[in-house]
């Protein structure tokens, strides 16, 4: 009786044991055999949740981890890389952009989304060449489409005031009067000359009535004369008195 006893308990030690080790198992994997660091399930679920930081944390596991496919890293590192955009970490970002089109070089969305960050850098270069390579992929990414019209024109105008940087509105060869050819001298003296003088044609253009207009050419025509008769006089500033003039005219303006 107490050899059957003792059968008992050891069967029943057995039993237990093994529910135990069936539940650790099923704590730690839905499949037998499965790394759980290499299941791209909890990087999407967290990305889905948009947690930030939860999504950095198992997703980086995913990326890692040498058993993961290449189809589930790539997803793993956009993730990350949204992550880690919307926490303005913007360089770490980047990276796995990078990384990510190294594996896959068809994300027109990672292109897209790697060039708004080059474009928040100030590097206009190679955030026009990833929006130029996102349409190249797919024609109709509207935001791909949109970024690399922007772009293009802010380059346009970029280059457009490069050309006339440090050059005043009139031809500094013809220069007589020696407020003119001060003006031509100082760079920045030729940029306010131009802004002063662009500033003045668009408010005429703009004028309400042909009355206003005049009244508006005869303000302009006013400073000029009087810029011409007062500079190289004690006391005259000839900056202060054009950032004066810009300012109120921009006003008039309504810029």
């Amino acid at each position: 009786m107490r050899r059957k006893s003792a059968n008992l308990t050891l069967l029943l030690c057995v039993y237990l044991s093994c529910l135990l080790a069936a539940g650790a198992a099923c704590a730690t994997s839905s499949e037998p055999g499965k790394d759980v660091q290499a299941d791209p399930g909890r990087c999407v679920a967290a990305a889905v949740a948009d947690d930030d930081d939860r999504t950095i944390d198992v997703c980086g596991s995913v990326i890692d981890n040498d058993k993961t496919e290449r189809a589930d890293r790539v997803r793993a590192l956009a993730a990350r890389a949204g992550a880690y955009r919307r926490k303005q970490m913007t360089d770490r970002a980047i990276a796995d952009y990078d990384a990510a089109l190294r594996l896959d070089p068809s994300l027109t969305d990672a292109f897209n989304a790697r060039g708004e960050l080059w474009r928040s850098k100030g590097d206009r270069r190679r955030a026009i060449m990833d929006f130029g390579a996102a349409v190249k992929l797919d024609p109709n990414h509207a935001a791909a489409k949109a970024n690399y019209k922007s772009l293009s024109l802010e380059l346009e105008r970029i280059g457009a005031m490069m050309a006339v940087a440090g050059k005043p509105s009139f031809d500094c060869r013809k220069a007589r009067r020696a407020v003119e050819k001060a003006i031509c001298a100082n760079p920045e003296l030729a940029d306010l000359d131009r802004e002063i003088n662009a500033s003045s044609v668009r408010a005429i253009r703009g004028a309400q009535n042909p009355r206003h207009a005049r009244e508006l050419q005869s303000a302009q025509d006013e400073f000029i004369a009087r810029r011409n008769a007062e500079f190289g006089k004690a006391g005259y500033d000839l900056a202060k008195a054009m950032r004066e003039r810009l300012l109120q005219i921009n006003g008039a303006d309504g810029d």
